[in-house]
């Protein structure tokens, strides 16, 4: 992750320590345990406050291409939320560490700790002008981990646009970033 990215939640860097200030004088009577599972759970909270922000339905599916970290190696994959709410997005019950953010290219992103390793995940809607056999030919690449991002971007689109109206934060347009990626200065 880089400091272009906004950060929608995260759990992996929760500091006490940082914040012992404010929970000291709030609970004064609790110990520095009770007081760490209070900041805990108030982050946990802010997980649902979030969900509720991107409470967005979306015209289409949404496509989440993994790269998983298992036990025994990395690989591909995909799933579809098929209820193509953004909110949706916002889940992973096998990690025990998540931070879901936009990138500098507008995708929606989410890194997850677990047991085994870390993962990552992409999420892009289908666009709505796409048919089923260009939606399963995307995923048939991505199964044979043969998908490129030229393949994904022609069936899918960024899911940043909605987030950045919510939150109230620019995104670069794709024409821009084309330019800027050509060396082509105004």
């Amino acid at each position: 992750m880089t400091k272009d990215n906004f950060v929608i939640w995260s759990n992996m860097d929760v500091d006490y320590d940082s914040q012992r200030e404010f929970y000291e004088s709030e609970y004064p009577d609790l110990s520095d345990d009770e007081r760490e599972q209070i900041m805990l759970q108030d982050n946990d909270d802010l997980l649902l406050d979030e969900r509720a922000n991107l409470n967005i339905q979306l015209p289409q599916k949404i496509l989440v291409i993994a790269d998983l970290g298992l036990w025994f190696g990395r690989r591909m994959g995909y799933k579809e939320i098929s209820s193509g709410k953004l909110c949706d997005c916002l889940y992973d019950e096998h990690a025990d560490y998540c931070t879901w953010y936009v990138d500098r290219l507008g995708d929606l992103r989410c890194d997850a700790i677990h047991h085994d390793g870390q993962n990552h995940y992409l999420y892009r809607v289908y666009k709505d002008n796409v048919s089923e056999v260009q939606i399963e030919r995307l995923k048939e690449r991505l199964y044979f981990g043969e998908a490129t991002r030229a393949d994904i971007t022609r069936v899918t689109r960024r899911l940043g646009d909605e987030i950045a109206k919510v939150y109230g934060f620019s995104l670069r347009t794709q024409h821009t970033m084309q330019r800027q990626a050509a060396g082509i200065e105004r």
